[in-house]
């Protein structure tokens, strides 16, 4: 008889994480509030535009439900719901901790617990154990399991899934850590680490997204002075990764966006602000990524102002929503921010992006492109990279804006062509 997993939350994370169990031998069943996303995976529908999901829930559709009850029935409970931030960048907890009082008073002994979700160092010990032991009337440890292993996911990858990504395990007791590390050995193709304590295991998640905001900015601001050098910043890039050790390429861009980047910093800054340390590296990596979207927005307003357009009353194709190519995640997209700097000056901005279409204006790149002046390219969409400077010729494009550097390429001929390109640092 297969173990009985259930696993709460069926968004990006859950979803890829429940039909791999399932596709291991484990009985399945998602949990999640939103019912139109149970609805859609009970019929074998996807509510995440990802070919492989599409493909294992068209063979298959996962058992699901809005019911919590069904943790009662489960031997493992892997609960990833998000972890956002609040407006004042302070972590969110709330949605974590009501999936997880939720699940505390279904959970029957002997189960194992497992939080995938992301949180800072001293959640799981000072927070979620003492919620889920109030409400179960149980002790971690004694009476039932208690783990983190912090999500690992990199949405459009064709090479790296939840499949084979290596995971780092923490947990409450010795034996809970070694039922931990035997599920996830039992389905995951990668290593599997065990870490000390819980607070390690945190903290690893934390860093590792934080090396990645900290490395970008530090090319987002080399690119906005390069930018003023007329250095090359993409050309720079390439010649220092021919390195063979001690560098690693990070590309400059409009801006951060996803779950993860952009918010698990300020997970780590308030937390040691709450011990009297204050991260000032990690603040300013923050700020100088958060204001990339203005870097652009002002990228735009020379161009114009060199075409002797105004941004009031011109009419702008925003390309991209999302905040990665090929991919129908926004979360934290910094095009919503593009997107509101521009009305604030007044421009008639035209949203498109094929894989968000319930946001954009229009249904097509032609329509987007069309009566325009100038496109804002946000997102390195593969459809946008095929955009021909004819196509932008003769629908009356002045102005390209290429806030992912996909068209860099392309920057001798517009200016042939007597198009005005800017990207990011090129």
């Amino acid at each position: 008889m297969s173990q009985k997993v259930a696993v709460i939350g069926i968004g990006y994370v859950g979803l890829p994480l429940a039909l791999l169990a399932r596709d291991k031998g484990y009985d399945v069943i998602g949990i999640d509030l939103d019912k139109s996303k149970v609805e859609k995976v009970e019929k074998g529908l996807s509510p995440i535009q990802d070919k492989s999901l599409e493909t294992a829930l068209k063979k298959a559709p996962l058992q699901a439900s809005t019911d919590f009850s069904s943790v009662k029935t489960a031997d493992i409970a892997i609960i990833s719901v998000p972890t956002p931030v609040k407006n004042h960048r302070e972590p969110d907890l709330e949605p974590l901790k009501g999936a997880v009082l939720s699940t505390a008073k279904n959970l029957r002994r002997e189960t194992l617990l497992i939080i995938e979700s992301t949180i800072n160092p001293g959640v799981c010990d000072d927070i979620l154990i003492p919620l889920v032991e109030e409400a179960s009337g149980m002790k971690a440890g004694k009476d039932f399991y208690f783990a983190h292993c912090p999500e690992r996911i990199n949405p459009g990858d064709p090479n790296y899934s939840v499949r084979n990504i290596n995971r780092v395990i923490g947990a409450q007791s010795d034996e809970g850590l070694k039922e931990a590390v035997k599920f996830y050995e039992s389905i995951i193709e990668a290593d599997i680490k065990p870490m000390a304590t819980l607070k390690e295991a945190e903290a690893v998640k934390v860093v590792e997204n934080s090396f990645r905001d900290i490395n970008i900015a530090f090319v987002n601001e080399l690119a906005m002075s390069f930018h003023k050098l007329g250095i090359n910043i993409e050309n720079v890039i390439d010649g220092a990764a021919t390195k063979p050790f001690a560098f690693m390429p990070h590309r400059p861009g409009v801006g951060v966006g996803g779950h993860c980047i952009p918010v698990d910093p300020y997970y780590l800054i308030e937390y040691a602000r709450g011990f009297g340390f204050e991260h000032d590296f990690l603040s300013l990596a923050r700020r100088i990524n958060s204001r990339m979207p203005e870097f652009t927005v002002e990228l735009l307003q020379d161009a114009l102002n060199q075409a002797g357009l105004p941004i009031k009353d011109t009419r702008i194709a925003l390309l991209g929503l999302a905040y990665k190519s090929n991919v129908d995640d926004d979360r934290e997209s910094p095009a919503y921010e593009v997107l509101s700097l521009l009305k604030d000056a007044g421009a008639k901005v035209i949203t498109y992006d094929p894989f968000i279409p319930q946001n954009s204006n229009v249904d097509t790149l032609d329509e987007a492109l069309k009566n325009s002046k100038a496109i804002v390219v946000a997102t390195g969409h593969d459809e946008f990279k095929d955009i021909d400077i004819k196509e932008l010729k003769s629908n009356g494009i002045l102005v390209v804006i290429d806030g992912r550097n996909i068209l860099r390429n392309l920057k001798p001929e517009m200016a042939k062509s007597g198009l005005i390109y800017s990207g990011i640092g090129v």
